[in-house]
């Protein structure tokens, strides 16, 4: 038996062994994201790009859950989990049958670049739909349930998950290619790095991605600082460049004169792998004597340790039988569904939701993004095999009569090429004027805001020029509004908007997944109870933000916003009422302060409540936030019923970089216990002294 093939011996081992019996120009080879085959060793050809975003994506059917800033707003790591582990059984059923028919082309391998875990710092940016909100340790909790949920806890990892992108990027696209992200070390340690530092230390996550920019000067997949992060955590997966990113090195950030000289920086700096086509060039960087052959190799046996680990070359693996019948079967859309429902976030209610169907007998839906399969979707998706709009849903839902409008455009003064704009306003305010109440769908979708080249209109490169409704949008909500009927606005987004408009009630519904239309149909007439949380905050106006290409965290996100705030992260209404009694206990050990909170259901029905723990820091002699998210809980509590909801906070947790001393302290005295229902809204004080 070849020595890589032996089971007993660890991933690390055998894959050393296999590496040695290759030539230097098939390490080299290995190292492409597309990597050839070599049938004398039989490794098959193997594609290291793929995703899973929020399910297995574009590869075909898959089950498709809400964008991932939508399942942050779940709050709610256990369904992350869950939603993270269905997509690597699929990932996996997929796997079964394209190797069966040796088909190895991208996006059909176990190799998931997925979660992304950058902070959404700025509203503005096109992909932070993609990121579970703008806090440090909310990031944390949702990264790290998703990486457990896509490689398991087996002998052998179902998929191999990646956390990207590595780091302090969040915009602005358009100059993405040259941006040099400055940031200082106390925003990086205590914003920008802690959760790629819990997923590799805690989550064991498998794979790190690079960013596009600089960071600081240097490129960060090339950067010392970064990879010397890495190696002091511990990470022993491989390392990925974002796509082309390499390539930016000399074409655009000016830190090497060619691609022969950016190949060799990246390698020798720790980046194993290559998505984009710059290292075919490392055998030139080795014959120039750029790099040696020990960086090529040792690069090779990051990448033949992950397929190791993957089950790749062994004969059979716990994961072989998953049957392909088994992607998007109705046990996964189920939990899909739950997702969409627990993602939902309801900003305003006067009373009108949810809906009386014995007072309401003809309802309007109207908007671009009634009927919109789009905006479903979110980006980095799948394809399902079944779409629930939202006006489907309530046609699924309703018995009476459904009146349907678009409206508008998206974005465009007209639907129609050859009408006169605003060709579809007077159609909507005759729905509305002929329904009991009006369901409203403005928003945004991913041809507005998404990634740099992936938006064909006169959007800024995927990112918001500003916080408010597209034009058009806003003259129909305007129009809809002077109706004076009866208006609930739900806005899909997949980041802060401001409807600029005064609603009967209000949803944020985010991109939620193919059953999206179904959700929102149980929330409006109360089959459900709405329980989603803002991941981000809502601001108020776009010019009292910091500007976009700033990456100090002064005036930005709940834990340092002065003003201009909207509605506060952490909110989000119920169809029921949660009444905080008391802080049952304080206690503290060596390690850890746990609080045990008692919360009652106050209301008449049935709901979920996220009981959020943030600490604030009375006697601090160093700048710290003003308050900052230490832990939370989602909780079901029956009406009427009291839950002991018990809050653990690991002592570390309430340390802060010192920049003098070069790393985290702990500061001794008092820090204050702040417990609510958002963090603006906070219901019991208490505090422990360190």
């Amino acid at each position: 038996m070849k020595k890589y093939l032996d089971k007993s011996l660890s991933a690390l081992e055998r894959a050393k062994a296999l590496v040695d019996e290759m030539t230097v120009e098939e390490q080299a080879g290995q190292l492409r994201y597309d990597a050839p085959s070599v049938p004398r060793l039989g490794i098959p050809a193997y594609n290291w790009w793929n995703e899973g975003l929020h399910g297995l994506a574009r590869s075909g059917v898959a089950t498709m859950f809400p964008q991932a800033i939508g399942m942050a707003a779940m709050f709610d790591t256990e369904l992350v989990e869950k939603a993270g582990d269905i997509t690597s059984t699929e990932a996996r059923a997929k796997y079964n049958v394209y190797t069966k028919y040796d088909d190895r082309d991208i996006y059909k391998g176990l190799t998931l670049w997925a979660p992304n875990i950058n902070i959404f710092r700025d509203p503005r940016w096109g992909r932070g739909h993609e990121t579970y909100g703008e806090d440090p340790f909310l990031t944390a909790e949702n990264g790290k349930a998703y990486v457990r949920g896509l490689q398991g806890d087996g002998e052998v990892m179902k998929t191999a998950a990646c956390a990207k992108h590595f780091a302090v990027h969040s915009g602005p696209e358009s100059i993405r290619h040259e941006f040099n992200a400055e940031a200082t070390q106390k925003d990086m340690e205590e914003t920008y790095l802690p959760a790629f530092e819990a997923l590799v230390k805690e989550a064991k996550v498998e794979s790190v991605m690079g960013a596009y920019n600089r960071v600081n000067g240097e490129g960060a997949c090339a950067s010392k600082f970064l990879m010397g992060k890495l190696s002091e955590w511990g990470f022993d997966g491989y390392f990925v460049s974002d796509c082309w990113a390499i390539r930016d090195f000399h074409e655009h950030h000016g830190l090497t004169k060619n691609a022969v000289e950016s190949a060799a920086l990246a390698l020798t700096a720790g980046c194993d792998v290559n998505c984009g086509c710059t290292y075919v060039n490392v055998l030139a960087a080795l014959d120039e004597g750029l790099v040696t052959k020990e960086d090529i190799r040792k690069a090779c046996v990051h990448l033949m340790r992950t397929r190791i680990r993957l089950g790749m070359f062994d004969d059979k693996t716990e994961f072989d039988d998953i049957p392909y019948n088994i992607v998007s079967c109705a046990e996964h859309k189920k939990v899909s569904l739950e997702c969409a429902e627990k993602s939902m976030v309801l900003l305003k209610n006067n009373g009108i939701l949810p809906l009386d169907k014995n007072k309401v007998n003809t309802i309007a839906v109207i908007g671009p993004n009634s009927n919109s399969r789009i905006v479903l979707e979110g980006n980095y998706n799948g394809t399902a095999d079944r779409y629930i709009t939202f006006l489907e849903g309530i046609q699924n839902r309703f018995e009476g009569r459904v009146i349907y409008a678009e409206g508008c455009h998206l974005y465009k003064q007209k639907v129609s090429g050859l009408a006169m704009p605003g060709d579809r306003y007077a159609e909507a305010m005759a729905a509305a004027e002929n329904a009991d109440v009006v369901i409203l769908c403005v928003g945004l979708d991913s041809t507005i805001e998404g990634e740099e080249g992936d938006t064909g209109n006169e959007f800024s490169s995927g990112d918001k020029n500003d916080i408010r409704l597209p034009e058009s949008q806003r003259i129909l909500v305007d129009k809809i509004m002077k109706t004076g009927k009866p208006v609930v606005v739900v806005c899909a987004a997949g980041s802060a908007v401001n409807t600029e408009c005064a609603p009967d009630a209000l949803i944020h519904a985010w991109y939620p997944g193919s059953e999206g239309g179904t959700a929102l149909a149980e929330i409006l007439f109360g089959d459900v109870s709405p329980s989603g949380k803002l991941p981000v905050t809502f601001y108020e106006k776009s010019e009292l933000l910091p500007e976009f290409t700033d990456y100090s965290m002064k005036n930005r996100t709940y834990r340092f916003a002065e003003n201009n705030v909207l509605y506060p992260f952490g909110y989000g209404l119920s169809y029921t009422t949660f009444d905080y009694q008391q802080i049952k206990s304080v206690k503290q050990d060596k390690d850890k302060v746990t609080v045990t909170v008692l919360v009652k259901n106050s209301g008449s029905r049935d709901g979920e409540e996220v009981v959020q723990l943030y600490a604030s820091y009375p006697e601090s002699k160093v700048e710290r936030p003003m308050k900052q998210l230490r832990a939370f809980s989602k909780v079901p509590i029956a009406a009427g019923d009291t839950k002991e909801v018990v809050l653990d906070i690991p002592k570390e947790d309430f340390a802060y970089w010192d920049e003098i001393q070069d790393k985290f302290v702990v500061e001794p005295g008092k820090v204050k216990l702040l417990i609510g229902a958002s963090s603006a809204d906070i219901r019991l004080e208490g505090e422990v002294t360190l």
